[in-house]
Order: structure tokens, then C-alpha cells, then sequence
């Protein structure tokens, strides 16, 4: 229903994509590139201009970042269109999963030739750069702005056309070699893909996905503001459209409180005494777990647009997320067997993913200083934009008092662009709205 001169969510994304597509049917354009915020269903929209340029006899690839990545495509095309020739391009020691052994219609194989001539191929940049022969009019690349410049330039000879798709405010593609050599280079590898497209294609269209489906009413506006103050979105379901109960009762601890005004909020921050620590603290790693098996042993239970009548928050549906890997081994052996279907990974593993409820070590907790890395906008970016309805910061107290300690300083390089937003203000202002939680 139309409030005065709103659009309805929906009716705004479906006039997004409907441009979208017929910038790719114009054939005006060598590439097409959609920003997307977190949850505005990329994967949807590659699907289906996967489908419509197909079902127009246009052969097409698919190139994804992981293998993760692949097959979730190839599960969502062919339950789209069952009817559809899939390729599934692969290592030659893949195993290939449920999802993608479920679909009579998708052949596996690790070359071009032994995939029979598919509509569509699908397979990782990395597969794709090892393929010498062969090209189609049409190419797909999904989360685009994880994909490192080099590794574009070494597919690019295999398509014509190219869509791409992904989400500017995720983490930045990484190496673990030194890389200032090509700093300011308009082909800097260590750029994304989109990025280095737009320095030398700057009349590209570039279209902006508006709406999130996944974040509720309480997050949208909190993360557009800290990580796309430029572009903005909103989000697609309204405040009344979910709410977070709980079954049983609880103690009445500091752990109650942050569940109960995460589930009234939509967020909470469970602070912890201020202090240096250890990369991996104790502490903080047993406050996540024992946060996340309080929401489990409390019999959360989520009601939505999908589940309007209610559906529990089982243990499948609760993610933690961290910045180093030593932080999940901690977090996971505090979960122990109670929590063992609980997620918990980095954020770099957690990108792309989905869940009623989060709980977020925050990157700079009990640290002395804010290097590059905790102070990476992407990295908190993703941590906090992976629930549907609630989201619990577990940190130490002084954060702000660190932040304020120290100024981004980082060296300033003729050419090369500024990266907005910037992580220290993207901090301040996930903090800012955590404190008055």
C-alpha cells in the first residue's frame, strides 16, 4: 500500500532490476555493474538474469569467489529453472554436495569440453583463469567487489558481456604478500574488480540495489548510516513485520539483559570490564558462547514475514562471528556440545551468510592499539549485517576511548581513491548506537 509518495519496497527493488536488465538485453554496454547492500538479494537477481539470458539462447558463465559460492548458485538456478542445462566447473579432486547432487539436469566436470555444452557454466575465478580456450557472449560475476583486478583480467578474455554484482561495503579482496609495489597503479591487483573496471570504463552504468530483505527495520538504518552513508537502502520489512520472544525464563543476569533488549531492539552490547588482552581473551570468547546458548536454552522463538505464526531459533540459526581465527577455536570449545550446530567463523567465512541472531566479538576488544585490519570498515560491516533479527556486540569497555587514541593515519597515495566509508568513523557510529541501546 502506497503512504503518500512512498513505494512500496518491493515495488522499488523490482524498478532497480527491471533497469538492470534492460541494460544487459540493450547491448549498449560492455558491463553492467550492481552495488548491492547486505541481504538485497544478489544471488536473486543473478539467477534470474542467469535465466532470462539463457531462456534467449545466450550461452553465459558464472564466476563466483568460492566454491561455497558455486554451488549455492547452481541449487538456487536449477530449482528456478529445472529445465535448464547447468555445467558445474570443478577441480578434478571435487566432491560435488547434496545441493549440487540433487539436480538431475547439472553435470560436473573439471574441463569446458566434458560438459556436454551447457546454457550455463559455473565455477569459482580460479577454476575460470585456468581455462585457455573457448568463450561466451555473456558473463555473470557474482560478489564482484571480492574479486581481486587481477583475477578479472585473467577471465576477461572468455566473455563478451559482463554483469556484475556485489556488495561495495563487504571486505576487500586480501594477499598475504606485500603489495604497496602497486600502489596508485590504476591496475593496482590488489584492488576489486569493480573498482578497476569503473577507473577505466567510467561510463558503465552502475545501478544501486535499495532494499534490504534480510536486515529488520532496526538495523537497516544503524548500518546504512556507519557503512553507505553515499547510497543508503532501506530495509524491506517494516517494525511491526518481526519480533524476537522468549519461552522460559531467565536468571536476570547481565547475559538476560543483553538478550532481552537485543530481542526488544534488535541490538545490545554485553560490555565486559576494560582491559588489555590477549588476541584470544578468555573472557570475551566464554561471554559469546554462553550469550548464545542463553538465547538457545531460552526457546527463542522468531516471528516474520515467513514465519508469521512463530518458528524457534535453533541452533543452526545463531552465528558468532569474530577477526581471527583463534577467537572461533576459543568461542567454539566454551560452546562445547550444547552449542555444537551453533556457526561460529571470521568474518571473512561469514560473508554472504544468514541468521536470526548474531553475536559479534567486536575486532577491537581489549586491543592496545587499532591497526589497518580491526579498523577495516568491511570487516565489522559484515559481523553486524548477518541477522534477520537481532544482533549482540560482545566487547570491552574503552573502545571509544581507543578509537579516540588513534586517528586514522594511514599514508595518504597520489591516484589512488579514498576509500569511503572510513573504518574509524563507521566504528564511532556502530558505537554511538550501541551505547544508547
Amino acid at each position: 500500500m502506497l503512504t503518500g509518495l512512498a513505494i512500496p519496497p518491493a515495488a522499488e527493488a523490482e524498478r532497480v532490476i527491471t533497469a538492470v536488465l534492460a541494460d544487459l538485453r540493450s547491448g549498449n554496454h560492455r558491463g553492467v555493474v550492481v552495488d548491492s547492500p547486505p541481504g538485497a538479494g544478489k544471488s536473486t537477481l543473478v539467477v534470474r538474469a542467469a535465466v532470462e539470458l539463457a531462456a534467449a539462447g545466450e550461452p553465459l558463465i558464472i564466476i563466483a569467489q568460492t566454491n561455497e559460492q558455486v554451488d549455492d548458485l547452481i541449487d538456487r538456478l536449477a530449482r528456478k529453472a529445472p529445465e535448464l542445462r547447468i555445467g558445474r566447473l570443478s577441480a578434478a579432486d571435487y566432491q560435488p554436495s547434496e545441493r549440487v547432487k540433487g539436480h538431475e539436469t547439472v553435470k560436473v566436470a573439471a574441463k569446458v569440453a566434458d560438459l556436454g555444452g551447457p546454457a550455463v557454466i559455473i565455477g569459482t575465478a580460479a577454476k575460470w583463469a585456468t581455462v585457455t580456450e573457448g568463450s561466451w557472449p555473456w558473463a555473470i560475476v557474482d560478489e564482484a567487489y571480492q574479486m581481486r583486478s587481477d583475477a578479472l583480467l585473467r577471465v576477461a578474455r572468455r566473455f563478451e558481456r559482463a554483469l556484475f554484482v556485489g556488495d561495495p561495503g563487504q571486505l576487500d579482496p586480501f594477499s598475504t604478500v606485500e603489495t604497496a609495489r602497486w600502489t596508485g597503479l590504476t591496475w593496482d591487483p590488489m584492488q576489486a574488480a569493480v573498482a578497476v573496471l569503473l577507473r577505466h570504463n567510467p561510463d558503465l552504468p552502475v545501478h544501486r540495489l535499495p532494499v534490504s530483505w534480510r536486515l529488520p527495520a532496526s538495523a537497516a538504518p544503524v548500518v546504512a548510516a556507519a557503512f553507505y552513508p553515499f547510497t543508503g537502502f532501506r530495509a524491506g520489512t517494516g517494525p511491526s513485520d518481526r519480533a524476537l520472544s522468549f519461552t522460559e525464563p531467565g536468571p536476570g543476569d547481565a547475559l538476560d539483559a543483553a538478550v532481552e533488549s537485543a530481542a526488544t531492539t534488535g541490538w545490545a552490547l554485553h560490555e565486559l570490564p576494560a582491559r588489555h588482552t590477549l588476541r584470544t581473551d578468555a573472557e570475551a570468547a566464554s561471554a559469546c558462547a554462553a550469550l548464545a546458548l542463553r538465547v538457545l536454552r531460552r526457546g527463542a522463538v522468531a516471528v516474520s514475514e515467513h514465519a508469521p505464526a512463530g518458528a524457534p531459533v535453533t541452533a543452526d540459526r545463531i552465528a558468532v562471528g569474530a577477526a581471527h581465527r583463534d577467537q572461533v577455536a576459543a568461542i567454539r570449545a566454551h560452546l562445547g556440545e550444547a552449542g555444537a550446530g551453533v556457526t561460529v567463523d571470521t568474518a571473512n567465512r561469514l560473508q554472504g551468510r544468514e541468521y536470526d541472531v548474531t553475536i559479534v566479538l567486536h575486532p577491537l576488544s581489549g586491543r592496545r592499539d587499532a591497526t589497518a585490519f580491526h579498523l577495516e570498515s568491511g570487516r565489522l560491516c559484515v559481523l553486524a549485517s548477518r541477522h534477520r533479527h537481532a544482533c549482540i556486540v560482545v566487547a570491552r569497555a574503552g573502545i571509544g576511548e581507543l578509537l579516540d587514541a588513534h586517528p586514522s593515519t594511514e599514508s595518504v597515495h597520489l591516484d589512488v581513491p579514498v576509500k569511503f566509508p572510513d573504518g574509524w568513523v563507521a566504528n564511532q557510529t556502530m558505537l554511538t548506537h550501541l551505547g544508547a541501546t
